[in-house]
């Protein structure tokens, strides 16, 4: 039988694993790219700029990526390991835990970036020129952020901690999400597929991985090769709307698993192993409940809930987050047009929002000092244009003269 060598199943949950993953770093490669290439009369694209930053930051999100993934394979081995050898599956114990705080990581970690793509295709300079400083940032400059603040000249270990730590935070900004992502995602696929192992052949997981893998990296290798032929500006408004849709399922998925843990908690474990029906769920905090569809583990429903968190079984938290989710993001976005609009955010006092407003300044300044630049760029070469057409004609002239 085909079952004995193709587990539907495990290609499902590789599938939709690999397809969040490979999401994040495609959006990742094409931002990177349409920000820091242009293409030249045969179509290929040419770095403009440093091309060591450019590569610097294309290494950072593949490190960031395989990193995860390297440190997932050899956690899930040791859990899985211990799971066959063992008898005790460590990792059931908090893997709802772990799979909630983590969700809930990404979703934060995915609003910023989404207000951060918004920006881009105003502001292509100020991120050119801040992830390239970021490159190299040393302790001294990154200490001067801290210059206005109180009893500045005895900065304590704290403030240096944290300087080093934004220092880290900036410099890295483009490995953390796809390490966290593909940690995550890779913890959950290794579990997911060791814990199916138990009642399929082995025999129907070579194949099934290999091909779940295959399509979601396609997928994305489809959405980074759209994403470069796409406008900047609608290339950002999809990629930060289908981001943003990403982050409020995983914002509700994080909520919805540290619920659910709390349910097994009360009733024991064996609650997990109930399916879809009754006695699967807690009752009293539901908002809807059917008895299919589940995202966990059945087909197609499985890529909802990667990329919507969609869920059979919704609780009170799970609703009630997504919907303060959103109602963050349009918060964000709403304080963000006032700052564009005015400088400062009304309401609070200004000298909380000062060292933001020298930034933006300082800043400014260099994007200005950039126009300028272009500006004399272009007139020097129209002027170059004008002094050759002019010759040319006068070549012509002299020749028609004769």
């Amino acid at each position: 039988m085909w079952e004995d060598y193709f587990s539907v199943q495990i290609f499902f949950i590789i599938l939709r694993e690999t397809l969040e993953s490979a999401i994040i770093v495609s959006v990742l490669l094409s931002f990177l790219q349409q920000n820091f290439t242009s293409k030249d009369e045969h179509g290929s694209h040419v770095v403009q700029g440093s091309a060591s930053v450019y590569r610097g930051l294309v290494l950072q999100v593949w490190v960031g990526a395989l990193a995860g993934l390297a440190i997932c394979l050899c956690l899930g081995a040791i859990f899985i390991a211990v799971f066959y050898l063992v008898g005790s599956d460590l990792w059931s114990v908090a893997e709802r835990v772990w799979e909630g705080v983590f969700s809930i990581v990404s979703a934060l970690i995915i609003a910023v970036m989404g207000m951060a793509l918004l920006r881009i295709n105003q502001l292509q300079s100020k991120w050119k020129w801040k992830l390239g400083a970021a490159l190299n940032e040393n302790e001294e400059e990154m200490l001067q952020d801290f210059q206005d603040e109180p009893m500045s000249d005895y900065l304590t270990k704290s403030v240096k901690v944290r300087a080093k730590l934004r220092k880290f935070t900036r410099k890295y900004a483009l490995g953390i999400l796809p390490f966290v992502t593909t940690l995550r995602e890779g913890l959950e696929a290794v579990v997911f597929v060791g814990g199916i192992g138990v009642n399929q052949p082995i025999s129907s997981f070579p194949l099934a991985i290999i091909t779940g893998a295959l399509a979601g990296t396609g997928i994305g290798v489809v959405l980074y090769k759209g994403g470069n032929k796409m406008s900047l500006q609608f290339f950002l408004v999809v990629a930060t709307c289908f981001l943003y849709l990403v982050a409020a399922g995983l914002m509700s998925k994080g909520v919805w698993f540290l619920e659910l843990e709390r349910f097994v908690q009360k009733c024991g474990q064996d609650t997990s192993e109930t399916g879809s029906g009754p006695g699967s769920y807690d009752i009293t905090n539901s908002v809807w409940h059917v008895n299919c569809c589940n995202g966990l583990t059945d087909g197609g429903w499985m890529l909802f809930n990667a990329l919507l968190g969609w869920t059979n079984s919704a609780t009170y938290g799970s609703v009630a987050s997504y919907i303060l989710f959103w109602c963050f993001v349009i918060g964000l976005i709403k304080s963000r047009e006032i700052i564009t609009t005015n400088g400062y955010l009304p309401g609070i006092p200004l000298r909380y929002q000062l060292k933001k407003v020298k930034k933006r300044i300082a800043i400014n300044r260099i994007l200005l000092e950039e126009l300028v630049q272009d500006y004399h760029d272009v007139s020097s070469n129209h002027s170059i244009d004008e002094v050759a057409a002019v010759n040319e004609q006068s070549t012509l002239l002299h020749t028609s003269d004769h």
